[in-house]
């Protein structure tokens, strides 16, 4: 109750948006959504007489729409939440702590910014997904023919809003001997721990929360840790990853914008750099950073992102070498990290 009339207040407070309806459990929820026709829903993953997976899954199902999932800052919470996104939750938000105090202005902010962000969410994509969860999954690639990759090569990519996904389809359609890859994803702390836990049973290459210290290897994934800053740094090891707690940029931390000038730091012009849906424009001047230092930079393509803020930044910068649906990203970093010149095929992804 204390939740929703907090929620209430907030997106109320607003003069481009209204609360049309408040209900106790999905059952109430069901027959208000027929009634009064909502743009957006907020939905609690913990509720009575149905838990909202189930009621989420069949919302995407029967009236696809956007949804903004409320969950608990727990390891319990992050794997449900995950699994929320993973059939077709627009985005979530965490439940605001008791005595939020100064914190409760910037809470309110987040809620209304992914509200707003929602309105123009690509549902298509939304129920793409859902529906690709109901059915079976696709195997991971293990070996993929005629591919070797250059020694040297990096892969970073960052991600917000709708990334979770994003990054899982294209990591499946890697094969284990991929260059390291590097990765920012906006993301709380311990929903980084468990969805690394989850990339790396899922993917055929080997998926960290990075931590400190770490050594870039062929074959593995590191992602940003909720709450701080990942760069890499030259050691007399080769390449190892740094954490940061410094400010926020671009509102975020971790910052895609931060990861990506690291990359120039070190001088790493073989790189390949990614940048996948999400809302917002962290990252963007970075990657147009990127672009000019002579790295290969890809934006995903409006049609297949969720919320095509983040690469649609970079477009207007014409910080791209290229635009390329999701699932043809895969098969181009397979191709610009090969040392042998035959095509790769990935057919076998799915």
């Amino acid at each position: 109750m204390v939740i929703r009339q907090l929620l209430k207040q907030m997106i109320n407070a607003e003069s481009d948006m209204e609360v049309v309806g408040t209900a106790a459990d999905p059952i109430i929820a069901r027959d208000k959504i027929k009634h009064l026709n909502p743009d957006v829903i907020t939905l609690d993953i913990e509720m009575p007489r149905m838990d909202g997976i189930t009621f989420l899954r069949n919302l995407m199902r029967l009236r696809p729409m956007p949804v903004i999932m409320i969950s608990t800052l727990t390891e319990a919470g992050a794997a449900i939440t995950m699994e929320s996104l993973n059939i077709g939750a627009f985005d979530f938000v965490p439940k605001p702590k008791e005595n939020l105090g100064k914190g409760l202005e910037k809470y309110a902010e987040d809620v209304t910014s992914k509200i707003r962000a929602s309105l123009k969410a690509n549902i298509r994509e939304l129920e793409r997904r859902s529906q690709i969860n109901g059915e079976e999954s696709i195997k991971a690639v293990q070996k993929i023919a005629d591919y070797a990759p250059r020694a040297g090569q990096l892969i970073a990519i960052g991600a917000s809003t709708g990334g979770t996904e994003a990054i899982k389809e294209v990591l499946l359609r890697l094969p284990a001997n991929c260059p390291p890859i590097i990765i920012t994803q906006h993301i709380p702390e311990k929903f980084s721990r468990s969805y690394a836990a989850r990339m790396n049973t899922t993917c055929s290459m080997i998926v960290h929360e990075a931590d400190a210290g770490q050594k870039l290897m062929p074959g593995h994934v590191y992602i940003a840790p909720g709450g701080r800053h990942l760069v890499i740094k030259k050691s007399g090891n080769g390449l190892v990853t740094a954490l940061q707690d410094s400010d926020p940029v671009n509102r975020h931390r971790p910052s895609v914008e931060v990861m990506f000038d690291s990359i120039i730091a070190c001088g790493l012009k073989n790189t390949v750099g990614v940048m996948l849906t999400g809302m917002g424009a962290d990252g963007a001047d970075a990657m147009f950073r990127l672009k000019e230092y002579g790295c290969h930079t890809i934006i995903q393509d409006e049609d297949s992102c969720v919320v095509w803020g983040m690469p649609g930044s970079v477009f207007k910068l014409n910080g791209h070498n290229e635009i390329t649906p999701l699932l043809k990203i895969p098969e181009r970093l397979l191709a610009l990290t090969n040392r042998r010149t035959d095509k790769v095929s990935i057919k076998s992804a799915g």
